[in-house]
């Protein structure tokens, strides 16, 4: 199960269950996929598809939820940040 964490524009953001402990969620649109770490800062994982400029844009909509997503992460995988 990889529960959706939040919808914005046409880009769906979730993590996959059983995945590595960073703190991290994969953005899904267009059938296109990227992943953007969320700690120790934001930054791109990687990317399958997406052109430049959209994540440019994509980036800002993870900056933007990134405490949200941060959260919802801990909730989801039972971990704390500064585990």
């Amino acid at each position: 199960m990889s529960p959706v964490f939040g919808r914005e524009s046409s880009y769906v953001f979730k993590i996959f269950s059983n995945e590595e402990e960073r703190m991290h969620i994969h953005v899904l649109g267009d059938g296109h996929e990227a992943k953007f770490w969320l700690e120790p800062r934001i930054e791109l994982a990687k990317n399958s598809g997406f052109p430049k400029h959209e994540l440019n844009y994509i980036q800002k909509i993870v900056e933007k939820h990134a405490e949200r997503f941060k959260e919802q992460f801990k909730q989801h995988i039972g971990k704390r940040i500064d585990d």
